[in-house]
């Protein structure tokens, strides 16, 4: 495939870095035109995340959030601006995404993500990227991502630290999923919020943008995918630590003898805010 047939003059030079790239090419430049990503909260992690793959040529970018930006949002979430402060993060969003790259369609989903609308939201994605702030959505969205077999691109981050991995356990073999690692939410109150233990701006900006890097990889297939893999970062310590995950064969999502077969298990879904995980 001659890239030269496939893109415009302003797209060739708009997305020459990645073409000259062996492991992305026309070929994958062509890919991300035509994919299409679901962030789920368009806050810490997801504003860098967001600004990267438009950046990238994602040709459809979904933005779920159902918050309005706030002053205290400002510090981190560097897709709004002070002028957006009371506007819904959707429509904040979807501007800023319009400045980088007015090519990219974007779809805004201004909901709070429930079991009953979950499997509908994510349909029509190729890759379902995490940002969420509280334990509830987190296990929620592997969940579904796993029945509907979808890849989930999960960051999140608390004070200096973040972490990060890829999670396809519908693919079967040695892929992980979520609940292979944490089986259940902790109770509330175990776990501080963002907004009670606080969260170093910068350290969102580093997950979000390595967020993107893996939603790159897996949809244009470069390198090695971080599915059993936990990135675990340390800012103070400046110090990555790649953590290898195994599949447990006693999940009750993917293992051998799995109990969750739908969302039932969420019909009351808890409000404890993730202890690494920062949108709000």
């Amino acid at each position: 495939m001659n890239p030269k047939l496939d893109f415009t003059e302003s797209q060739l030079e708009r997305y020459a870095r990645h073409i000259i790239l062996g492991e992305v090419g026309g070929r994958g430049q062509a890919k991300l035109l035509r994919s299409k990503v679901l962030v789920i909260g368009a806050g810490g992690l997801g504003a860098p995340l967001l600004l990267y793959l438009a950046a990238a040529g994602v040709g459809t970018l979904g933005v779920a959030d159902d918050d309005a930006v706030s002053l205290s949002n400002l510090q981190r979430q560097i897709i709004h601006k002070s002028a957006d402060i009371g506007r819904r993060k959707t429509k904040s969003a979807a501007a800023a995404i319009d400045d980088v790259n007015p090519e990219v369609e974007v779809i805004g989903h201004d909901l709070r993500i429930v079991p009953e609308n979950v499997m509908e939201l994510i349909a029509p994605y190729d890759v379902i990227a995490d940002g969420s702030d509280n334990f509830a959505t987190r296990f929620l969205i592997n969940d579904a991502c796993y029945l509907a077999k979808k890849t989930l691109v999960s960051a999140a981050i608390l004070r200096f630290d973040g972490q990060l991995s890829t999670f396809k356990a519908h693919l079967g073999g040695d892929h992980p999923c979520y609940r292979c690692i944490f089986r259940e939410p902790p109770p509330p109150g175990l776990i501080p919020s963002c907004a009670e233990g606080g969260v170093l701006g910068a350290v969102a900006g580093v997950m979000g943008s390595l967020q993107a890097v893996e939603v790159i990889k897996e949809l244009v297939g470069a390198g090695e995918s971080l599915s059993g893999t936990l990135v675990i970062y340390d800012a103070l310590a400046s110090r990555f630590r790649n953590v290898r995950l195994k599949r447990d064969p006693g999940c009750p999502l993917c293992g051998e003898r799995a109990t969750i077969t739908d969302l039932s298990i969420h019909a009351k879904p808890e409000d404890g805010r993730d202890e690494r995980c920062e949108t709000g």
